[in-house]
This record gives structure tokens, sequence and C-alpha cells, in this order.
């Protein structure tokens, strides 16, 4: 028996046995984190820089922007490390840091996307009264509502999480310390406070869901009676891409806070942990930001002001 003041750290799922399958991984981990940084990194430059993208869908893209990029530096470079040297080592407080900053970004993204698909309802559904409810102020109020109840929420949850006993090992099942896989090893009779919390919170994740699927309905309505065909076309492949990412991050996220532990298996939590942890990051500046002819023109700008002035 282990108790959490005995434990000085924490060993990571490795990825792989053999050391060419180790490397394989690290490859693929550094090239779809070089693509995930450089991307966001273009859409925060780009919308900081550029003055007519100072718009609301453009400042809430900054914002998830700066979440991605959060979210690909927490958990991405510790694993890198590890299947280079071969190692499995995370200090006790680098895991407590980790869960902190990995659940902060990931409460600001669920709430960004909610607000990212309620920007986007009101400018199709309700245009006449898009600069009333999405003015600057209200857009600023949003954001910060954002961010401060994600710091709130990762702030419980860490402090709660680690003043747990633990009582099996300091072997986690993941690539990265995950608050799921910490309360597998605490004691059975101690962990039902944060079950608790993650289940409620899992719930406010599930109606932020609904909410969404229910504001793309109104927008799929408003779309069909869009009078061009190629409008519609774009409008509803436009909708649908962002329907099918946001879809993907919050199902595999809320599953894998609250599936039974009768049907987890190390293989099951390593994809499902990529899935909404590493491939989101990668795929949202693609599919809310570079398929956007109004950023790629704002881009483009900025570039070629850049190099006259050199």
């Amino acid at each position: 028996m282990s108790n959490s003041s005995s434990i000085s750290h924490f060993l990571l799922l490795p990825l792989a046995d053999m050391w060419q399958l180790q490397l394989l991984h690290f490859c693929l981990f550094l090239g779809i984190s070089l693509a995930a940084l450089l991307a966001n990194s273009l859409i925060i430059s780009a919308v900081a820089c550029g003055h007519h993208l100072h718009t609301p869908m453009f400042f809430f893209l900054l914002n998830l922007a700066l979440t991605d990029l959060g979210c690909i530096c927490t958990t991405v470079p510790k694993a890198m490390h590890n299947s280079l040297w071969g190692t499995r080592n995370i200090s006790y407080e680098g895991c407590a840091t980790q869960v902190f900053f990995f659940f902060f970004f990931m409460s600001a993204e669920f709430s960004l996307l909610t607000i990212m698909c309620y920007d986007r309802y009101v400018s199709i559904c309700k245009p006449l009264h898009y600069g009333t409810l999405l003015g600057s102020r209200a857009c600023a109020h949003m954001a910060a509502a954002a961010w401060a109840s994600a710091f709130l929420y990762s702030l419980l949850h860490t402090a709660n999480t680690f003043s747990l006993p633990l009582c099996h090992g300091n072997a986690l099942g993941q690539f990265f310390c995950e608050i799921p896989q910490i309360l597998k090893l605490s004691c059975s009779h101690s962990n039902l406070k944060e079950l608790g919390l993650l289940s409620v919170s899992a719930c406010l994740g599930f109606v932020w869901f609904l909410f969404i699927v229910f504001s793309y309905v109104q927008i799929f309505r408003a779309v069909l009676r869009i009078p061009s065909e190629q409008g519609r076309h774009k409008a509803f492949s436009t909708c649908l891409l962002h329907l099918a990412v946001v879809s993907l991050f919050f199902s595999t996220s809320i599953f894998t806070y609250l599936k039974p532990p009768s049907i987890s298996s190390p293989s099951l939590d390593l994809a499902l942990s990529v899935l909404y942890s590493v491939v989101p990051p990668a795929l949202n500046p693609l599919i809310y930001s570079l398929r956007n002819q109004e950023f790629k023109d704002g881009l483009r700008k900025i570039i070629m002001n850049t190099f006259q002035k050199e």
C-alpha cells in the first residue's frame, strides 16, 4: 500500500516496446505538433495584426487557437521526450501541472466552441441583431467568462484529484497525466467526490453539445432557404465540417471521463485520448480558418506587407 505523500513520480504508458516504433511515434507526434503550432500561430498573428479581421468570429478563433496551442504544448512534448529517450517518468509536481493546464485548456475549448456556434447562429439566423448581440463588449465578456470558468474548473478538479490517497501504485495507463487514470490509482472509497465532479462537468459538456446541435439545426434550416445552389453547398460543407470536429471532440472527451472501468483498455484509452487531445488542435485551424477566404486574403496581405517593408 502506498499513498500520495510517498509517491515522487508517476510512470506514463509507453507508446511502444520497440525502439523503431518509439521513433515512429516520435516522428508522428513531431509532425502533428509542428503542423498545429504553425497553423495556430498563423491564426494568432493574422488576427492580431490584421485590422480587417477584428470581428467577433476571428476574435473567438484567436482564443480557440490559444487553447489548441495550450493543449498541444501540455501533453505532446513530454510524450515525444519519453518516446525518444525510452523513459516513462514524470514527477508528481509535473503530473499535477500537466493535469491543471490540460483540463484548463480543454474546458476553455469546450466553452469557446459553444460560443463560436452561437456566433454562427446569430450571423446566419439573426443577422439584423448581430451587432447588438455580439458587440465588442459582449464578445470580451463571453471570452473572459470562458477562460475564468475554465481556470476555476481546472483548479477545483486538480486540487481535489491530488488530495486523494493513492493505494494502487504509480503506473498510469496513458501517455500523459489524465484524471481518470489517476482515479484508478486512488483508494476506492476516496474518489467518489471527484467522480461526482467529473459527472457534473460531463453533464454540462453534454448540455453545451445539445445547444450546438440545436443551433446547427437552425443554421441548416436557414441555409436551405439560400436561393443559390452553390451558396447552399458551400454553407453546408463548412457547417458539416464544423459539426464533425465538434462532435469528435465532445463525444470522445465525455466518453473518456465517464466510461465504466469494465470497458477500459490501454489501446482504447490511448486511441480516445489522441482523438480528443491531439487531433482537434491540429484540425481546428484547417476547418475554421485556413478554408476561410477572408482569412486567407488577410494573411496574404500581411505577408505581402511584411516583405514590402523589408
